[in-house]
């Protein structure tokens, strides 16, 4: 792709996360993120053809941010720091980017298996909570199979964020600041029960 294009390309991603961000996925339009770009009202169209194909490009993105605030709690000292460690990080993202959070997850707008770059991105985010579970399976001493252990983790945490997020521990818990403090002493007590060997057998 010609360094021009790139670049255009680029700019119109930015404005399309700024816009998705300060304002809101309601304010995202292909227009509006043209004026933002400072590009021609057609610029966006040229790069991604429909607004479905720029907001599976901002899924993409998302994944990516995920998947790499995940892999950083890789070399965590124990397991038990590693199972806390990218617990929160995937709390933190949901309420550090609110909107873009909420836009992973919706398939009614984005049907990510249309787009393989989102849904390479997507499962790149998903093996990073897959490779943890994995790796602290044989600390469990229980026979539960890694799929269920997977699926237990991933609800808690992501039901852990759209309750802080969108659901009533947001309001009892007003603060970002306030809303982690509460994920952090929650997946504690998850990895505290987890590592502890208490899974029914």
């Amino acid at each position: 792709m010609p360094a021009m294009e790139t670049d255009a390309r680029t700019r119109i991603l930015d404005a399309a996360v700024a816009l998705l961000e300060t304002e809101g996925l309601a304010a995202l339009s292909m227009r509006e993120v043209a004026r933002r770009a400072g590009l021609s009202h057609q610029a966006p169209y040229h790069h991604f053809g429909d607004r479905e194909a720029i907001l599976a490009a901002l899924v993409e993105i998302g994944f990516r941010e995920l998947e790499a605030a995940l892999a950083a709690h890789r070399g965590a000292s124990c397991l038990e720091e590693r199972l806390l460690g990218q617990g929160l990080a995937y709390v933190t993202f949901a309420l550090r980017r609110p909107a873009h959070f909420r836009l992973m997850f919706r398939p009614e707008l984005v049907q990510v298996g249309k787009f393989p770059a989102a849904e390479e991105a997507a499962g790149g985010a998903f093996s990073e909570l897959e490779a943890m579970v994995v790796a602290i399976r044989p600390s469990l001493g229980c026979h539960v199979e890694s799929d269920p252990l997977i699926s237990l983790h991933w609800s808690l945490v992501h039901g852990l964020a759209q309750l802080l997020l969108d659901g009533p521990l947001g309001a009892r818990f007003p603060s970002v600041e306030a809303r982690l403090a509460h994920a952090e002493a929650v997946l504690r007590a998850h990895a505290l029960l987890i590592l502890g060997g208490r899974l029914v057998r």
